[in-house]
């Protein structure tokens, strides 16, 4: 599933194409989509932006498209009475008068006036978005200590849509690394520099995938792995996918386990239990 950095990388392409411009057609995949679709025909789009994992498009009359990719949609853009090679099933088409933005795939689509995404069962539920541009990590510290989360996992609670909105598999195992702390320590037994590590590595790997559309490494790991011209998977992470590769800061073996039904990496040297 895509994790944050990636919806809103897919959001920046979206508004490159229709930000700000008018909407002369549109075409539907779903039949509760079409009574929603014909009141955006003609109007303007006024912002695209992101909350977690999830993508909004304002329109000039107070209505905003809905969409959640889950596992398998994917936005793409083209040029108009150009549709792209695939054999997804096409959900939602926005056509300008020469570029269109197109949904294929992904089945929680919903066209809703402004107001009522105050009321939207996800997007009410969800914790401040990874890449918040106002986001400080006292205000994470403070919510890895509230009574709340305090005494969950760290595995658990970041993976958490309700902690953190963005946050996905990948980004769980390099946060935690980054931070040094385990995956199964409880933020409650972690001492106050080590929350405040946590909280300000969510932050800058989060903005570190977005910036570099998808690694985490430090930019000085970073300079010298692209030396190697290794392939994109290879120097992307630190920990993720790199199971039995030496950590590239101890060259420990790095270790794959499973956590909440989902795969997660840790260098034992790094990130000790003790």
């Amino acid at each position: 599933m895509p994790e944050g950095p990636e919806i809103r990388l897919a959001a920046d392409k979206i508004a490159k194409v229709i930000e700000g411009q008018q909407i002369e057609d549109i075409e539907v995949g779903l039949p509760h989509l079409t009574q929603g679709a014909a009141k955006l025909k003609g109007r303007r789009v006024e912002q695209v932006e992101t909350r977690g994992k999830a993508m909004l498009i304002h329109f000039d009359n107070q209505l905003s498209v809905y969409s959640h990719n889950q596992l398998y949609g994917v936005w793409m853009t083209a040029k108009r009475g150009e549709l792209p090679a695939t054999k997804r099933s096409l959900r939602l088409a926005l056509h300008t008068k020469e570029k269109s933005a197109l949904l294929y795939s992904a089945s929680d689509i919903g066209i809703y006036q402004r107001e009522e995404l105050l009321a939207h069962p996800f997007l009410t539920k969800i914790g401040p978005d990874i890449l918040q541009k106002n986001l400080k990590w006292q205000t994470l510290s403070k919510r890895l200590l509230s009574a709340r989360f305090c005494n969950r996992s760290l595995s658990a609670l970041y993976l958490d849509q309700h902690f953190v909105a963005g946050i996905g598999n990948y980004l769980r195992s390099e946060i935690l690394f980054a931070a040094g702390v385990h995956p199964d320590h409880k933020p409650k037994q972690l001492n106050s520099e080590q929350i405040e590590a946590l909280a300000r590595q969510t932050i800058a790997v989060g903005k570190r995938a977005y910036k570099t559309r998808g690694h985490t490494v430090p930019t000085s790991i970073a300079t010298a792995l692209a030396k190697t011209k290794g392939s994109y998977e290879s120097v992307r992470f630190m920990v993720f996918n790199r199971e039995e590769l030496p950590c590239r800061e101890c060259v420990t073996p790095i270790i794959k386990g499973q956590r909440n039904g989902r795969r997660i990496y840790w260098c034992e040297s790094c990130q000790p239990l003790v």
